[in-house]
């Protein structure tokens, strides 16, 4: 809520941890034997998709108490910023008025009012509140069931930032306000109102970090029926290894840098919650018969694990699944008395670190190998309080196949322009196709793609593999037939759409039919350690040569015979495009 920009991004189903019902409090307002029992049955449906289950009640607020908030709990940020402004163009007083926050019937309400406040010398035309909780937490889940306005112009958000923020007003600002946003951290846990392009029923959640922020990449979305009208469960999972989004029980986004830095992970250190309603500014122009909109809250509940933990997993496995031209799948297993394992896979590319839920079945796929090549994978089990399994490690070995497919970069749309371009890839994985999209574009944010076959046209979502990589696998194809498909990535404020590529299953080519004279251009030796020799139809070629992300390397003209030191580049496959008189051609090249 700091600092925000409209953006847009998948789209997913809903479900509900626990019952709803819109005109009172459920069950959970009766007795704590209930809390618990909902939270028992719950655990293998609404947890089942997070990778550490956090099961200990630690702070709630279920508002049961009519009149003024409780001053135990939270604390009213009221004091406006530098220059008399909130962030964003917001145009609201925060206040303490109990016409702007107060407890009724069970349930917490945050009411933005269009009314005149002076505070601190100045004068505006809306009023809302801005609630902190007085505690502040490590790792854990937050389930937040609320019913949110959806008003033109309002911004109602239930979100957190660092504990150690430094923002005067705040309520941990005096003692532990040493550091700057975005370095603290910011997990947006739900936030409507700031998403035009967007329907009505759209919620998104957001991470703001040093490596992004403000106009942020790292977000998700999804669309929650009736939102105007229903309560929802707004949650947030937060362990060491990453942070999943929840609505109504289900993960509808996950933020897991591979690498953890303290520019894009400053999410290892105390966080507080926050709710509010913010006027105007991002969220757009507020109508002239705008009165009031309300955020109702049922409870606000924080779960950790607190139990002393001394016991190792058990019946730990791992074998080898899937195996790609560039990936390896894991499948691992193992049970403990927590709940939780750890599992962390340590192979010649790096090493990987995650978390499952005791029992469940994880599959982990291993990116970015080298076709025909052979790897040895070490996996360990534990918990998060360090217990090992007795016989770690488990240790495993499997090659990667030979590509089949094609793949290349292009800038053609059909609908939309692309300002850089984009990367694509087709490979044939028995019966299956993977079909992997990348937009190379950097000005497009909130990017969500949707596979479209050309007949009988279909829509898919794909799934997003990191940045604006996208991978989506058609299944049961037969060998020999021909598939064509584009891809139409959406972002704020627009889209763009590929051309529609042809590929026949089961081979190895470059995208659509060379002619003959692109095919006698070579590119050799491939795979390559030191120097590729190019021998061009052209004395006029320019080339240019892209990693597997989309990173461009080096773009150049050169004659019809050129040599290319490629000894400093990583091992890895690379993608070059060489363009002259005779057209453009896409290679794959291949670093050893």
């Amino acid at each position: 809520m700091i600092s925000k920009i409209i953006s847009s991004v998948r789209l997913s189903g809903s479900g509900h941890k626990y019952p709803k019902n819109n005109n009172k409090h459920m069950s959970k307002k009766n007795t704590l034997f209930q809390i618990f029992l909902t939270l028992f049955l719950s655990i293998p449906f609404g947890y089942s998709q997070v990778d550490v289950v956090y099961t200990n009640l630690v702070w709630s607020d279920e508002f049961d108490n009519n009149g003024a908030v409780n001053s135990s709990k939270w604390h009213h940020q009221t004091q406006l910023p530098a220059g008399g402004s909130w962030f964003n163009g917001e145009v609201q007083h925060y206040t303490d008025q109990l016409t702007n926050s107060f407890v009724n019937s069970g349930f917490l309400n945050i009411v933005a009012k269009k009314e005149p406040y002076t505070s601190q010398g100045i004068t505006k035309q809306y009023t809302s509140a801005r609630l902190n909780s007085k505690f502040s937490f490590l790792y854990g889940r937050v389930d937040v069931r609320a019913k949110i306005p959806t008003n033109q112009g309002t911004w109602p958000a239930i979100w957190m930032l660092g504990k150690n923020v430094n923002e005067d007003g705040g309520f941990f600002d005096s003692q532990f306000g040493t550091t700057n946003w975005p370095a603290c951290g910011e997990i947006d846990i739900m936030e409507h109102g700031i998403t035009p392009s967007q329907p009505v029923n759209y919620i998104q959640s957001a991470l703001h970090t040093p490596s992004s922020f403000g106009n942020t990449t790292n977000i998700g979305g999804t669309i929650a029926n009736n939102l105007g009208n229903d309560f929802h469960v707004y949650s947030m999972n937060w362990s060491p290894f990453q942070i999943s989004f929840l609505l109504d029980g289900v993960v509808f986004y996950t933020y897991n840098p591979a690498v953890k830095t303290p520019s894009n992970w400053p999410f290892n250190a105390e966080q507080y919650l926050l709710l509010n309603i913010a006027m105007g500014g991002v969220a757009g122009a507020i109508p002239s018969n705008f009165t009031q909109a309300a955020m109702e809250i049922d409870y606000v509940r924080v779960y950790q694990n607190t139990l002393v933990d001394t016991q190792a997993p058990t019946n730990f496995t791992a074998s080898i699944g899937t195996v790609t031209s560039s990936t390896i799948e894991l499948l691992l297993n193992a049970e403990d008395n927590s709940g939780n394992v750890n599992y962390n896979i340590t192979y010649s590319g790096g090493t990987i670190a995650l978390a499952n839920p005791s029992g469940v079945p994880r599959s982990v796929i291993v990116p970015n190998l080298m076709p025909n090549t052979n790897y040895t994978f070490s996996v360990t089990a534990s918990d998060l309080a360090g217990n090992t399994f007795v016989a770690n490690p488990i240790v495993l070995n499997a090659t990667t196949s030979g590509v089949i497919g094609c793949s290349g970069t292009d800038t053609e749309a059909q609908a939309g322009t692309f300002s850089i371009g984009y990367n694509y890839a087709f490979e044939t994985i028995g019966t299956d196709v993977k079909i992997t999209f990348e937009m190379l574009d950097t000005d497009k944010v909130g990017v969500v793609a949707f596979l479209w076959r050309q007949s009988p046209f279909t829509e898919y979502q794909m799934t997003n593999v990191s940045g604006n990589i996208f991978t989506k696998t058609i299944t049961g194809q037969t060998i020999g037939s021909t598939i064509s498909y584009a891809v139409k990535f959406a972002y704020a404020g627009g889209l763009s759409v590929t051309r529609f590529f042809s590929y026949v299953v089961g081979s190895n080519c470059a995208l659509d039919i060379p002619t003959s004279s692109e095919l006698s251009q070579l590119c050799y030796p491939n795979p390559v350690e030191g120097i590729l020799h190019l021998q061009l139809q052209d004395h006029h070629n320019q080339i240019s040569l892209t990693d597997i992300l989309g990173k461009k390397h080096f773009e150049m003209v050169v004659s019809a015979r050129e040599d290319i030191n490629m000894s400093d580049l990583k091992p890895g496959i690379y993608f070059l495009r060489i363009q002259n008189s005779r057209g453009i051609q896409h290679l794959k090249i291949v670093k050893k």
